[in-house]
């Protein structure tokens, strides 16, 4: 078992690609149903071209997305979750309901 708390951790690195703001909005985007880029960047509002590339990137070497190139010009890309990634999007769903149900709350707070 890894020790998060230990600075020399692989888990430590694995936190900080799914702790990411935007990888934790594209991850639980993709477990609805597999998307092509664009709509992921329409799911995603507010996630620059730069970012979203980066994040899938990242997801992607980590073995958490899937990206399928198919035949056509210009060839289709399509992003879905692995069954490892399923696991991680479902882990960190709970935390994006508690965010939603909190978030006028916390930013009341913030404001006073």
């Amino acid at each position: 078992m890894s020790d998060v708390f230990h600075k020399d951790c692989p888990a430590r690195e694995v936190l900080g690609h799914l702790a990411g703001r935007w990888t934790i909005l594209v991850l639980t985007a993709l477990l609805a149903e597999p998307r092509r880029y664009h709509e992921l960047r329409t799911a995603v509002a507010g996630i620059s071209d730069k970012s979203l590339a980066a994040t899938l990137r990242s997801l992607q070497q980590d073995g958490l997305v899937h990206r399928r190139v198919d035949t056509g010009q210009p060839p289709p890309v399509t992003y879905s979750v692995t069954e490892l990634g399923r696991g991680a999007a479902a882990a960190l769903d709970p935390l994006l309901q508690w965010i939603r149900a909190n978030a006028t709350e916390i930013e009341a707070r913030r404001e006073t």
